[in-house]
């Protein structure tokens, strides 16, 4: 058995070593600003196949509604690790 990789996750790592490729930032804050702000979008905006057409934070917000046992907490986007 090998591991297997997630189609979605491997695009999403790839677009974001596209990101630094394609633009000259000025310091480590302005990447840091810019690829937030890139994950902030894919959450938020950018529809997926896998999710029926609905971006992860509104199909989130959608099952809370539907399965709210699922959730300890109110589902919102928060940019930055996870801890």
């Amino acid at each position: 058995m090998r591991p297997q990789t997630n189609g979605i996750v491997e695009r999403f790592n790839g677009r974001n070593e596209d990101v630094p490729q394609s633009h000259l930032f000025q310091s480590g804050d302005d990447l840091e600003q810019t690829l937030l702000r890139y994950v902030h979008l894919c959450n938020t905006q950018l529809p997926q196949s896998a999710l029926k057409g609905q971006p992860p934070v509104a199909t989130l917000r959608d099952w809370q509604c539907h399965r709210l046992e699922l959730f300890g907490e109110r589902i919102y986007n928060l940019a930055g690790c996870n801890t």
